[in-house]
């Protein structure tokens, strides 16, 4: 019996299906999400009746083994440090980015940097010409990776069933398609359809698969909402196209800790492991220039330092404006709110300009502390002193108040030879190294008043 042809309308958001358009969906309640696709009806195969795979069975709770996790290292200290140590066998890894971030490179360099594994490598975007070039490029072809330029999911997995890799890589998620389902590749019900069957095959073959993913202009994974539920890890490529410097943050680990970062320089050779991510974030200028200070932020589990630039003019055209890059504007107009109704600083008829060294996103509200102190230095025209730090949230009513791992941030600031730290004179601080002069404030009309004596 022959597949009939329908119009079936997907939430982009959520993947919700429906027969009809409306202008809220009915599972996520996201307004102008639905778009039409044609799917094809009737009864289909099972393409997975016969894989071949571990048989499982049902256990008791109490009998099974979680003592040992089978990982497998990717011979890269960042990558696999942000996966938990490594990758699981029979996970699902997806990986998305802006065009041009550095994704096709960093997994081609993953074969590249384990020759002993066995990787077939799926490119669904250029030709194994194009691949070879870039591998010679980045660092030589002498890996035993097996580069396969297939678009077909049913043909790429009878070909992964016969070679069973150590490690499969799939570029793109968007370029695949399957048979049973009637729509271009790239749609919602081709991206589910496609994610599925991978997942399948991971899970029943125990070879881990990572799959590349474009996203859209909001940032997001393009696709469906479903499919960062499918896949068993999330991470996210963030940076400036024009910099050297890319961030790849965990979004989602079901085998590891979240909110994770890791940092690669982009290089003629491909990407670089950057250790000390530090060493991008704090001043590279030799002289104390005013509307600069050091935060001493947490990304995740991780310590580090990042620079803090603002400046601070008179309203060229009687309005003021206010922008913030790697900060959120609108936490920037609150701190400013705090500075004129508790600290008596009139910034209302000014321009105030904030920018994050290193093309970094910043969340941390331990930035409060320098972003003010940035403010107040261009403002006052009065430089910081280069080995001084800060680490506190502000609050609404002034106060300074205190944020988690304090004797991280010390620790690190004191490493990177910081002589002074200013943090919140509330919370416990018993755990405090020694080494580094440690400022305690209450509130910003103290700070001010330490730090900006006469002015």
């Amino acid at each position: 019996m022959a597949n009939k042809v329908k119009s079936v309308w997907f939430c982009t958001s959520c993947g919700n299906e429906s027969s009809k358009w409306m202008g809220k969906c009915p599972a996520c309640g996201e307004w102008n999400t639905m778009v039409e696709e044609t799917v094809a009806t009737g009864k289909r195969q099972n393409q997975s009746a016969n894989v071949p795979g571990k048989s499982q069975k049902p256990m008791p709770l109490s009998e099974i083994d979680s003592s040992k996790e089978s990982r497998i290292s990717l011979n890269n200290n960042e990558f696999d440090r942000i996966l938990g140590g490594g990758i699981v066998e029979g996970s699902l890894v997806l990986i998305g980015g802006e065009p041009g971030i550095g994704k096709s490179t960093l997994s081609l360099q993953i074969p590249l940097m384990c020759p002993e594994l066995k990787t077939l490598y799926v490119t669904g975007e250029e030709s194994a010409r194009q691949v070879k070039l870039r591998a010679t490029r980045i660092g030589g072809t002498d890996s035993n990776c097996l580069i396969y330029s297939e678009t077909l999911m049913e043909n790429i997995l009878a070909e992964a069933r016969g070679i069973m890799p150590d490690l499969m890589i799939v570029d793109s998620v968007q370029t695949m398609f399957s048979q049973n389902v009637e729509s271009s590749p790239g749609s919602i019900s081709q991206i589910k359809e496609t994610a599925a069957q991978l997942l399948r095959f991971a899970k029943e073959t125990g070879v881990p698969v990572i799959l590349i993913g474009h996203i859209t202009k909001e940032g997001s994974i393009a696709g469906p909402k479903i499919l960062e539920h499918i896949v068993d890890v999330v991470l996210q490529f963030e940076g400036d196209n024009r910099g050297t410097y890319r961030l790849l943050r965990s979004i989602k680990n079901r085998f590891g800790s979240t909110s994770e970062l890791a940092v690669f320089e982009m290089t003629g050779k491909g990407l670089r492991e950057v250790s000390n991510p530090s060493e991008m974030l704090i001043p590279m200028h030799d002289e104390n220039l005013s509307g600069v200070a050091v935060s001493a932020m947490l990304d995740g589990t991780r310590p580090f330092l990042i620079e803090v630039q603002s400046l601070v003019s008179s309203a060229a055209y009687g309005t003021p404006q206010r922008s913030a890059t790697g900060f959120d504007v609108r936490r920037l107009n609150m701190l400013l709110a705090v500075l004129e109704k508790r600290a008596g600083f009139k910034l209302g008829v000014k321009d105030v300009f904030l920018n994050m060294a290193g093309g970094l996103k910043v969340n941390d509200p331990a930035c409060d502390l320098a972003i003010i102190c940035a403010v107040l230095s261009s403002n006052f025209d009065f430089a910081i002193p280069s080995d001084v730090c800060f680490a506190g949230e502000v609050g609404l009513s002034g106060e300074i108040r205190p944020v988690s791992q304090t004797d991280r941030r010390v620790t690190e600031a004191r490493r990177l030879g910081f002589k002074r730290i200013f943090i919140s004179s509330f919370g416990n601080t018993d755990n405090i190294p020694e080494g580094i002069e440690v400022i305690r404030v209450a509130d910003v009309p103290a700070l001010c008043r330490i730090l900006f004596k006469g002015n």
